[in-house]
């Protein structure tokens, strides 16, 4: 059931991305193409690629200590984390390291509790309203689909976090406003999420801004996507079985009807 919540969630934002990207001024860049280490959500030709594990878990590290102030991934729980290779020491300290409400407890009244693996990742806020009432009225989007929710896939969502510039002397950027060469319109709300250094990687990568992007959108990418190896590998034998089913059939067939001949 969870996963057809995910698969029609995913259509429902796929088409609101599309209809955005149609509605678009036409001098919006296109994003440039990245190498990704598992070839694409949306590639049908990467059979035999994976995720990075080790840029995935740096991915949740600039979600964790950057994206995650303003941006929610509602469909995650923390023991996720095991199927991107945190133990369950490790689990349990990130879980942890979050105060969530819970109850009501005996006298009828809610408390706060240390999160724990079982728990969904922490929104930043309490429901949407607050969302959008501490964001100048819009509500930041939920990340947990958004690679798979805009056109271009992970290409774009990199070149939105790489995108940022000083504003052409003819664009128009209101007040609050960003210039991105890469967002509709090239005005947006979320000011530059990432700078040199923003984060201190635990395995020594150096946290430039490229490398931050890249790590993230995997992260993103896999949290989209999360059986997408799984889901190749049963491809690929599915593949396998139907390539050497037919074979036997046509030599079956020539056998059958060889006398006929």
């Amino acid at each position: 059931m969870r996963r057809l919540r995910n698969l029609i969630a995913a259509g429902v934002l796929s088409v609101a991305g599309l209809t955005a990207g149609a509605q678009a001024s036409g001098d919006v860049a296109v994003p440039p193409a990245q190498e990704w280490a598992h070839g694409g959500v949306n590639s049908f030709l990467s059979f035999f690629k994976g995720y990075d594990y080790a840029a995935v878990q740096r991915g949740f590290q600039v979600y964790k200590e950057v994206c995650a102030a303003c941006h929610s991934m509602h469909l995650l729980s923390y023991r996720n984390l095991h199927d991107i290779g945190f133990n369950e020491e490790e689990v349990k300290a990130i879980a942890a390291s979050v105060e969530v409400t819970d109850g009501p407890n005996d006298q009828g009244e809610m408390f706060n509790r240390p999160g724990l693996p079982s728990d969904r990742f922490k929104s930043p806020f309490a429901n949407k309203q607050a969302a959008a009432a501490a964001n100048g009225g819009k509500a930041p989007p939920d990340l947990s689909l958004i690679v798979k929710a805009r056109s271009h896939f992970e290409d774009y969502v990199y070149a939105i976090l790489t995108g940022y510039a000083e504003a052409p002397a003819d664009a128009h950027v209101p007040p609050g406003g960003n210039y991105n060469k890469y967002f509709p319109g090239n005005a947006i709300a979320m000011p530059m999420p990432l700078f040199e250094n923003g984060v201190t990687y635990a395995d020594g990568t150096k946290a430039t801004v490229p490398q931050m992007a890249h790590d993230v959108v995997t992260f993103l990418a896999w949290a989209a996507e999360p059986k997408l190896e799984e889901r190749r590998r049963v491809g690929i034998m599915a593949i396998t079985f139907l390539v050497v089913f037919a074979g036997v059939m046509y030599a079956a067939k020539r056998r059958v009807w060889a006398d006929a001949h």
